[in-house]
């Protein structure tokens, strides 16, 4: 149940608050009545967020922590007090994001941790750290897991599976590895991580394995996009709309019935068309391959199903979409700014 429909306003924890669905669930939350902690990782980060809103009641409502995902004290201090936690893995950002020549060191230096499998020692470490918080804050009543798809559909017998893929597959480790597949890894090994660690201490966890997230900074060299020919061709090549993939977190959130892992897309790449257009968005200047009149026509089986999700989400309310106040969206580098008025 969402604040709005009670006399309560439940406080929860947004960790990694700076980044895409990070800032934009803060936004959500506080317009559905929540007291939101922002956890972010730099001091600049933490100024930023701050100018996120503007109306008095929402300023109350928001409490930005400096947390490190791997600083355990840090995330208690974020996560005191609160009933929930929606948690999603931002590498660590330990420079100031003002200087541009260290942001390009920094993304330099995790595509390379990516490319020496260190990135998901990692993220699983991160997420143990964050699982366990949550374990040892009692006031914690779920936990909200970002995951991905990549988690699910990266396995050798993936196109003889005689039903479509689900919450109920996992992506191989072994062939993530064999194919250098280190996104598929990391997600997988951290989710496994944290359901392993959620069960043995009695934290009430659900994840959200999320689709190709269709942000206003998606660049070609996203790491979901290894093997996107293959997903293609298999039929599992998804993505997911902002606003869709924060109500989805929410839903699973306030619903006492969600349990487990949910799929979360509302949109199959599976036409010559929509394989063009995305690659049009994600290199504007280059050339538009050949095609041929087969392939233009060709639509692919979709072989990936996320009904489980669309049966919660059948009666969600999504609640007020506007308010006064500053939006917050995110530029090219992750981090929050602010850019334009809101008014009702």
């Amino acid at each position: 149940m969402s604040p709005a429909a009670s006399a309560v306003s439940p406080t929860v924890c947004v960790m990694d608050a700076a980044g895409t669905l990070g800032a934009t669930l803060v936004r959500s939350l506080l317009l559905r009545g929540y007291t939101v902690h922002a956890a972010v990782q730099t001091h600049d980060e933490m100024q930023v967020l701050n100018g996120v809103v503007s109306c008095d009641t929402e300023k109350k409502k928001l409490k930005i922590f400096h947390s490190d995902p791997f600083d355990y004290q840090s995330i208690m201090e974020a996560l005191k007090g609160c009933s929930g936690l929606f948690y999603s893995f931002q590498p660590p950002r330990d420079q100031p994001l003002s200087d541009g020549h260290v942001i390009s060191m920094k993304l330099s230096l995790i595509e390379e941790l990516f490319e020496q499998e260190l990135m998901a020692d990692v993220e699983v470490r991160a997420a143990h750290n964050v699982i366990e918080a949550c374990a040892q804050t009692e006031t914690i009543e779920k936990a909200v897991f970002t995951s991905s798809v990549t988690a699910v559909i990266w396995r050798d017998d993936r196109k003889s599976v005689p039903s479509d893929l689900d919450e109920r597959h996992w992506t191989d480790i072994n062939f993530s590895r064999k194919f250098k597949l280190w996104h598929a890894m990391s997600k997988t090994l951290s989710e496994k991580s944290a359901w392993a660690l959620a069960m043995d201490r009695g934290v009430n966890m659900v994840s959200v394995n999320a689709g190709l997230l269709m942000s206003s900074d998606l660049t070609i060299t996203n790491p979901y996009l290894k093997g996107a020919a293959e997903m293609y061709e298999d039929g599992v090549f998804v993505t997911v709309d902002l606003d869709f993939l924060v109500d989805a977190h929410i839903c699973v959130f306030e619903d006492v019935s969600s349990y487990g892992r949910y799929l979360c897309f509302n949109h199959i790449i599976n036409h010559n068309e929509d394989a063009l257009n995305l690659a049009k968005k994600l290199a504007p200047s280059a050339p538009p391959p050949p095609q041929s009149r087969d392939q233009d026509m060709r639509v692919i089986q979709q072989r990936i199903s996320n009904k489980k999700l669309n049966k919660l989400m059948v009666n969600f309310d999504r609640g007020p979409q506007h308010h006064c106040g500053l939006v917050g969206e995110t530029n090219g580098n992750g981090s929050v700014h602010v850019t334009k008025n809101i008014s009702l």
